[in-house]
């Protein structure tokens, strides 16, 4: 693991300082737990969560062999549910796709000792045979999307000798699916596995549950967990922030061809940080990746973010196949131009995601994929389990490399390195013309 984390240039030196606490914390965790008597202990799981889960639900099994362990989240969507499931005996039940239906009725089953053979999605055991029960296409409707309650992370929280230390944000849920992959799904996003149907709450009752939870927790900051802003919510939820007179500090993710208008309203409610999914400022991978928008749309996007104070995430990502050198070239020589605006938090090669497009379809130009190496330092299990538990793959690099590679990863550097002390200033200059009547001249520039 130090030899592959070196020539990646990934720094470890924390976590392996880290590491000596683990089996400490996955004890205490277990006793904590424990003291409640549970009969049923649920894990909720999704990108880097799997080891943990699995460490701390194996020593709950190991201590009381009687208890119910189930997991479920988007770790467990599709095969890497079932994968999960009978690679992990101490696994009891684990949920794919959404729990809000499911899992009630395994509960039901469980109170009536029966076998959850009718329960949509979920990986069983039968006897020592691991079983799958086929998946339902149904998704949670919009009105069964739940309203959290944060009353005990409250209490615990303030009981908590590290509470100074902490910056609590709320979490809300408005939204589930994505409404532009339903038509044109990104080629590169995994993002929503199996259930890509969009479905959001109606503005106002999702105003409702923000208002209460900011009044009852008097915390301002709060995080949307939406893959992307229901457009609705322009018209009701964003008002209603707007004039609500909370100070409120939101995250959203959005679509970056958001109008000049639409940013400002943002603005306005409280949303001080977006992820817009720019991606690229080049119109060939934007087509290449099907996101539906132009390189000038995107600059657009971040010149509205800076005149509305928005922090814009974003990253710049390339390897597509089809990309060139040529359609880089006069991107990259034009940003320096570009340094008074936010930039991309680096520029990276996509990875091979499953459920993306590009997985599913392997004449996309990702044909031959293997489990992420780094899979092979975490999980002690062959290849061919390992192809239906993960999700990221390693693939030939696409697209382009070398020296555009190179020279795209440097201008990046120097846009992040020049934007803190930059900015953008209109500069007049009159000229001798101008007494006899050519008027002035004038232009903008960008200075770091």
């Amino acid at each position: 693991m130090t030899e592959y984390a070196r020539q990646r240039g990934i720094a470890i030196d924390t976590a392996s300082r880290m590491r000596v606490h683990a089996s400490e914390f996955i004890a205490d965790s277990a006793s904590e737990i424990l003291a409640d008597d549970p009969d049923v202990v649920g894990f909720t799981s999704t990108l880097m969560q799997n080891v943990s889960s699995l460490a701390l639900a194996g020593e709950l099994k190991r201590r009381r062999p009687g208890l119910t362990v189930v997991f479920g989240g988007s770790n467990c969507d599709g095969p890497m549910g079932h994968a999960l499931h009978r690679n992990h005996r101490f696994v009891d039940f684990v949920v794919r796709g959404e729990g809000e239906y499911a899992f009630p009725a395994l509960l039901d089953h469980l109170s009536r000792a029966t076998p959850p053979a009718d329960v949509a999605g979920l990986c069983w055991w039968d006897g020592e045979s691991s079983r799958a029960n086929e998946v339902t296409r149904r998704t949670v409707a919009p009105g069964d999307i739940p309203s959290p309650h944060y009353d005990q992370w409250q209490a615990a929280l303030d009981a908590s000798p590290t509470a100074e230390y902490v910056h609590p944000k709320l979490v809300v849920e408005g939204a589930r699916g994505c409404w532009w992959g339903e038509k044109h799904h990104c080629t590169f996003c995994g993002l929503n596995g199996s259930a890509m149907a969009f479905r959001a709450k109606p503005g106002g009752r999702l105003w409702s549950e923000v208002d209460r939870l900011v009044r009852r927790h008097r915390i301002l900051d709060v995080i949307t967990v939406d893959n992307i802003i229901d457009m609705a919510y322009f018209k009701d939820f964003l008002p209603l922030a707007a004039d609500s007179g909370w100070d409120l500090r939101m995250h959203y993710e959005v679509k970056s061809n958001l109008s000049a208008d639409q940013l400002a309203l943002l603005g306005r409610a409280g949303a001080v940080h977006i992820q817009p999914g720019i991606e690229s400022l080049n119109n060939r991978a934007l087509e290449l990746m099907d996101k539906g928008v132009t390189g000038a749309r995107n600059v657009r996007t971040l010149r509205e973010c800076e005149n509305h104070s928005l922090t814009c995430t974003w990253n710049y990502l390339y390897g597509f196949p089809g990309e060139t050198a040529e359609d880089y070239g006069s991107v990259v020589d034009q940003m320096p131009a570009l340094v008074h605006l936010q930039p991309p938090g680096g520029a990276f090669r996509i990875q091979l995601e499953r459920f993306s497009p590009n997985f599913a379809n392997p004449g996309l130009g990702f044909g031959e994929r293997r489990p992420a190496e780094m899979y092979g330092h975490v999980y002690d299990l062959p290849e061919d389990e390992l192809a239906d538990l993960v999700y990221l793959f390693d693939t030939p690099p696409a697209g382009i490399g070398g020296e555009t590679e190179e020279r795209l990863k440097r201008a990046v550097t120097q846009w992040r390195a020049g934007h803190p002390g930059s900015s953008l200033t209109l500069e007049q200059e009159q000229e001798q013309e101008q007494e006899q009547g050519h008027g002035s001249g004038g232009w903008a520039t960008s200075r770091c």
